[in-house]
């Protein structure tokens, strides 16, 4: 007797990596996280030197671009490419589309570490990437006739393109200081979509994660338009200051009005019930290192501390604890999962992550003289937290929805 043991037709395929945008890229960003920290700890703390990252001058730029250009920007197209299918309702590329986006932006991680690649090579890819990217998230958008999340998404998309093409030029010697002017503008963008994302999904999370935990605790948070309005103007006039002058009184000026806004508005949000939820609490202690990063840029400008303390505030700090809050939350809301029940290891994930934080920006002010010895340990914190949140996530992130439904 044969039994037709065959899934039925419409069954989800078992391999769903390449169904929905986040799929792919938070994936990839977690693992390519975990690797290009782990090659910076050998090249900056043990004078590892490939050809791989000495075909980038200083290998500065190489970290910084990759952590930027490599992984933050993943998790940016990861979450727009998902984002914007709920924004519409216009399913957004998956599959082969997909996987060309993805292996593009792969490519752009890869082709350094092969013998005869090229620098301009790899910036083709990169570029292409970013443009492609930009197209994907737009068209939904465009279909749906949504002009405001056109303005604000596709000028930001648009603009880490021209960050990521100034970089290269600078590499190429083209455009004087264009390396910098690349970085710093590139992660400023980032700061600025999570600013404009944080003040749409932060309080709401909040409130709805409050609200669900049968506790009968019930908060509403304050919004105010004036702030929302102050502290993106105030962003926008910063970044171009430091962008493209020397003033560092105006520079340092902008950073503390801008301290005293995030400050009212993380006051307005917070609330101690956070605490019991690790996909609350690590979005509003990313955003504190956003606060402390805009503090210590102030005392940059006045010669106090490091300005790359401030830089670090701003990447591992709060790009760093936002994003992989963000991808953790995405990916169990997107797999048919809970964000009310997440993985029982997520407090100790975003705890290394706070603790690295602490490690690669706060030591070095108590205790300048072991500088070194803590950027090795916030390194290997770095890795040990993308480490276990691919061990928690990838399966999820391959297999099909628990639900059946598609994504």
């Amino acid at each position: 007797m044969i039994l037709n043991i065959e899934q039925p037709s419409d069954a989800p395929p078992p391999f769903a990596l390449f169904q929905l945008g986040f799929r792919p890229f938070f994936l990839g960003a977690a693992l390519y996280s975990v690797i290009a920290v782990l090659f910076w700890t050998l090249a900056y703390s043990f004078q590892w030197s490939p050809s791989a990252i000495q075909q980038w001058g200083n290998p500065f730029w190489w970290h910084g671009h990759e952590m930027i250009f490599g992984y933050g920007m993943a998790v940016v197209a990861g979450f727009l490419l998902t984002a914007s299918m709920n924004w519409t309702g216009v399913q957004t590329i998956r599959f082969t589309p997909l996987t060309l986006l993805f292996a593009s932006w792969l490519l752009a991680r890869l082709l350094p570490w092969i013998p005869g690649a090229t620098l301009s090579m790899v910036a083709l890819f990169d570029l292409l990437f970013l443009l492609a990217l930009t197209a994907a998230v737009t068209h939904p958008l465009y279909k749906a006739r949504q002009w405001d999340q056109v303005r604000i998404f596709t000028s930001k998309l648009s603009l880490v393109f021209v960050c990521n093409l100034t970089f290269y030029l600078g590499m190429f010697n083209y455009i004087e200081g264009g390396e910098r002017i690349g970085l710093y503008g590139a992660t400023y963008l980032i700061l600025a979509l999570i600013l404009t994302l944080g003040r749409r999904v932060f309080p709401f999370f909040i409130e709805k994660g409050v609200n669900h935990d049968g506790s009968g605790s019930s908060i509403t948070l304050k919004n105010s338009k004036l702030l929302d309005l102050s502290s993106l103007t105030l962003f926008l006039l910063f970044a171009l200051a430091d962008l493209f002058i020397s003033q560092t009184q105006v520079i340092g000026g902008l950073a503390l009005a801008l301290v005293v806004i995030h400050s009212i508005r993380f006051y307005n949000w917070y609330t101690p019930h956070i605490w019991k939820k690790p996909l609350l609490w690590v979005l509003m202690v990313g955003y504190g290192w956003m606060i402390i990063g805009f503090l210590l840029k102030a005392l940059a400008t006045a010669g106090f501390v490091s300005p790359y303390l401030a830089l670090h505030a701003f990447t591992y700090g709060a790009v760093g604890t936002v994003t992989i809050g963000m991808m953790a939350r995405v990916s169990l809301g997107h797999t048919g999962r809970s964000v009310f029940n997440p993985p029982k290891g997520l407090n100790l994930i975003f705890g290394l992550l706070t603790a690295g934080a602490f490690v690669r920006i706060l030591l070095p002010l108590l205790y300048p003289q072991q500088s070194i010895n803590w950027m090795l340990l916030s390194q290997l914190l770095w890795t040990a937290t993308f480490s276990l949140f691919a061990w928690h996530y990838a399966t999820m992130l391959i297999r099909p929805r628990i639900d059946g439904r598609p994504g």
